[in-house]
């Protein structure tokens, strides 16, 4: 990451922070209240093709004691009414500010994937992961609703996992080679703005 990217990553915290730090209270304790313990949701991703990290989000799912793999038309059912509005607006994945602070992430770039197909499909990470993974990016804007509604009819794990797999993963790699091979800071602004336009177009 260069020095610029890491200084937009910083002035967007800040400003986030200032804006949107009571508005991210406010959510902790409804979520305390309507959900209960825990509020926050802690998962191991990956920031390099060997160095992992754990990113925070807000929970939108009831608790079981294992938890593997990406979210399928299988775990539809553990999604409660109040993580379905926040997973609609994005307002989950607010924690992340965090990961932004520590470095773990970058606000643009691809999202962070799980140990287990970095495991499994190394060549196609080693690439994708020369970029800091990111809150948004490329293929979170241009593929997520298609990834969506791909992985919705998926009803059992072993069937997420193979539409992923097959489908999800080469085709979310092609967009982020695309981003990491133009990106810049004017890039970057840009999906950032693509991004907040989104979330308001979903309410």
């Amino acid at each position: 990451m260069t020095w610029r990217k890491r200084l937009f990553d910083l002035f967007f915290v800040t400003l986030l922070l200032v804006i949107l730090g009571p508005i991210l209270l406010l959510l902790l304790l409804w979520l305390l209240l309507k959900e209960g313990r825990p509020v926050f949701y802690l998962a191991e991703r990956m920031t390099t093709p060997t160095r992992s990290f754990r990113l925070w989000k807000l929970r939108t799912m009831t608790v079981v004691d294992e938890d593997t793999g990406v979210s399928g038309g299988d775990k539809t059912a553990r999604i409660t009414p109040t993580g379905a509005w926040l997973r609609a607006k994005r307002l989950d994945e607010f924690p992340q500010l965090w990961n932004i602070l520590k470095g773990d992430l970058s606000f643009v770039g691809p999202r962070p994937p799980l140990r287990q197909y970095v495991e499994t499909y190394p060549e196609i990470y080693k690439e994708v992961l020369k970029s800091r993974p990111g809150v948004t990016g490329l293929a979170s804007i241009s593929y997520h609703r298609h990834e969506a509604s791909l992985l919705a009819r998926c009803q059992t794990p072993e069937e997420t996992d193979a539409v992923y797999s097959r489908i999800c993963i080469p085709a979310k790699a092609r967009l982020d080679l695309i981003y990491q091979r133009h990106q810049n800071m004017c890039y970057d602004f840009d999906l950032v703005f693509q991004t907040i336009g989104n979330i308001f177009r979903r309410g």
